[in-house]
């Protein structure tokens, strides 16, 4: 059994410790130590990574009471280690993790929903609850939330002994087997829960949702704290002051703003998309009657103008109306009808002899053909259906 030193101490972030074994496994070095302070991926958060020695710390994971260090380089059993864990990495995440339990006590008093699923990523945490919420509760819960960081409570963890442990109530995502190990945010909420945390809600700093959604019955939440809710914000700051500039608007005009923008751009491209039926229009107009099959040929032009076209002109010929689009690649996009001729039956020919792919009913087919303007006028001018 390795001895937990992030038990006892949840801010060390050096220690010393005696290796047990070693064994490579897929190009890494598992090391065992009598002791460590790394916290291996367990409950939804992630592995503390650091170095023991020269020596890099990429994973931790714990089997049968084993922590097992996923190392760079191999270690000499017996001899004795310095361990060095990246604290910032690791005390972001006790903010991260403390900020849960806050979110999630209020949730449990207030709703009665219980946390059932978690995840403490690199980006951001996750947590569902059983039961929906509204994102004006959920503002409501931030609100409170931010409250239990200002009165700056304790966190305190400990393992009760089996008669403490029948006389409290608790929070618990899953049965535990074996030695329970409680964390307890004063006055806000008791969880039964394997990982570090800070000593003081104030050191949390903020606790900020940021989206949610429909999960399984109940809901999905985001959420981030501390220096990573910060640095969220900051982000997201740049980026309204970007817009703000761009606009030439108040910060706190910048949505207002975007908005007009949107619907000045879906008015334009309304027109512009009116102004390529048109084009298909004159075009069509031009064709002249034929037995045979006609080719159109369009630039910058959508697949419902080129059906549009199609439509129109499909009378105009006894067999095929074929309206192509010039695509960036050298490709073309075509929309074919007919009255007289089976296109569904003749796809496969058409795609065949033109490098296309497409299908569609009998009266009409659309899909891409990578041919030239010639190789496609040579083919439908020998087309028989």
């Amino acid at each position: 059994m390795t001895q937990k030193l992030y038990y006892t101490d949840a801010y060390m972030s050096e220690f010393d410790a005696t290796v047990i074994s070693c064994e490579e496994k897929d190009g890494k070095f598992l090391v065992c130590l009598d002791k460590t302070a790394f916290f291996p991926e367990e409950g939804g958060q992630y592995a503390d990574t650091g170095v023991l020695g020269e020596v890099e710390v990429s994973d931790v994971q714990e089997k049968g009471g084993i922590i097992y260090h996923y190392c760079s380089a191999p270690l000499t059993q017996g001899e004795t280690v310095h361990g060095v864990i990246d604290f910032e990495q690791r005390y972001r995440r006790m903010q991260n993790h403390s900020g849960e339990h806050v979110v999630s006590g209020i949730v449990n008093r207030i709703f009665g929903y219980s946390n059932v699923g978690f995840h403490l990523g690199n980006e951001d945490v996750t947590i569902d609850y059983n039961g929906v919420l509204t994102r004006e509760q959920l503002l409501d819960i931030e609100r409170e939330a931010n409250k239990v960081i200002y009165d700056n409570v304790n966190i305190t963890a400990y393992f009760p002994s089996k008669e403490e442990l029948q006389n409290l109530e608790y929070r618990s995502k899953k049965e535990i087997d074996g030695e329970i190990r409680i964390v307890e945010v004063d006055g806000c909420d008791v969880c039964a829960c394997c990982a570090p945390h800070v000593r003081r809600t104030g050191e949390i700093g903020i606790i900020k949702m940021l989206d949610f959604e429909h999960y399984k019955g109940g809901v999905r939440c985001h959420m981030l704290c501390g220096y990573t809710a910060l640095e969220d914000y900051n982000v997201k700051y740049e980026n309204v002051l970007k817009i703000s500039n761009l606009f030439k608007v108040k910060q706190f005009e910048t949505a207002e703003a975007a908005e007009r923008v949107y619907e000045q751009l879906v008015n334009k491209d309304r027109e512009i998309t009116a102004l390529k039926r048109k084009l298909a229009e004159k075009t069509v107009e031009s064709a002249e009657k034929t037995d045979g099959s006609i080719c159109l040929f369009f630039e910058d032009i959508e697949m419902d103008a080129l059906r549009h076209a199609v439509n129109m002109c499909v009378d105009k010929c006894g067999k095929v109306c074929a309206a192509f689009c010039a695509n960036a690649d050298g490709s073309y996009a075509y929309c074919m009808g007919s009255k007289t001729v089976d296109l569904r039956k003749c796809s496969k020919d058409i795609n065949s002899a033109l490098n296309g792919r497409g299908g569609g009913q009998s009266a009409m087919i659309q899909g891409s053909v990578k041919a030239s303007k010639e190789e496609i006028e040579k083919f439908f001018a020998d087309f028989n259906g």
